[in-house]
């Protein structure tokens, strides 16, 4: 059994993870009110107090287009953070599991990332959680487990929150649903990537960095398309190009992300189609 402190415990992913790691191992979740992790004392303080084998980060400064205009937040709890949190890690010789994003690439390829491909952030956000990879790397046993365009959760609020919630809703509600014909994701529903972090440290996985998505890839219209299917309701969808948007932050158009490596060490990640009919499931069942 493992001693796990989970950092960002209350949020989509991290409530995922507690979940996840308390079928079998001790588990300290801390969330935002207990842990500050801007703070360097305090983050020493408390984990050292927790005293656990791993840490598992799932804080974020996730507003990718605020992030323009406050890179000194994106990059305190983006980076920074990880920085405290990797040498709280250092102390104890304990693991870090960090989670990574696809925005540290800036779209041009056409074939899914590997880790081996050089990132290129064309954001601050995307600097930001650049920076965090690299400071993760001051834990003894580092793991950076790259995830994007996450769906789904433990709750009715998780289940409702982001793009794909969206985009199911409007579809069943009958109404028109805009969607991007030319931005390309791995979507990653975050039941599988809670379990995948599990099964890498229960495996005892060689650290280092991997991509923790559902297999496949598609544009966001070709999804919406399939949850249309799934749901047996019409496709009103309007497609959309990322240019149109006028976002504040670049996005980058291809970041599909190939998890190879995690089949290297004998974890299958589901298909997106498969990880979205257990999200409407799942949507049905607490609904």
């Amino acid at each position: 059994m493992m001693r796990v402190a989970v950092v960002g415990a209350r949020g989509q992913l991290g409530a995922t993870i507690v979940r996840e790691f308390s079928r079998g191992h001790g588990v300290t979740a801390l969330d935002r009110s207990m842990l500050d992790v801007t703070d360097a004392p305090s983050v020493e303080k408390i984990i050292e107090r927790a005293r656990p084998d791993v840490i598992i980060n799932c804080t974020g400064y996730n507003a990718v287009d605020a992030a323009e205009d406050h890179p000194v937040e994106a990059i305190a709890v983006n980076g920074l953070a990880v920085l405290s949190l990797a040498r709280a890690a250092q102390s104890l010789d304990a693991a870090l599991v960090h989670f990574g994003s696809d925005f540290v690439f800036d779209g041009s390829s056409r074939v899914p990332y590997s880790e081996e491909d050089r990132p290129s952030p064309c954001s601050v956000y995307a600097v930001s959680k650049l920076l965090g990879e690299w400071f993760a790397e001051d834990a003894p046993r580092a793991y950076v487990l790259r995830v994007e365009s996450l769906f789904g959760g433990v709750d009715h609020a998780a289940l409702g929150r982001g793009s794909v919630a969206a985009i199911v809703g409007g579809l069943r509600a009958g109404k028109a649903v805009k969607a991007f014909v030319d931005r390309t994701v791995s979507p990653t529903f975050v039941v599988d990537a809670a379990r995948a972090t599990r099964e890498l440290l229960e495996r005892q996985a060689a650290p280092g960095l991997y991509h923790c998505v559902n297999s496949g890839f598609c544009t966001w219209l070709e999804f919406a398309e399939e949850a249309a299917r799934q749901l047996g309701v019409e496709p009103r969808i309007e497609p959309v190009a990322l240019a149109d948007a006028r976002l504040r932050a670049a996005r980058p158009l291809f970041c599909a992300l190939s998890n190879r490596k995690l089949q290297t060490v004998g974890i299958e990640m589901p298909s997106w189609q498969d990880a979205l009919a257990r999200y409407l499931a799942a949507r049905v069942e607490i609904s």
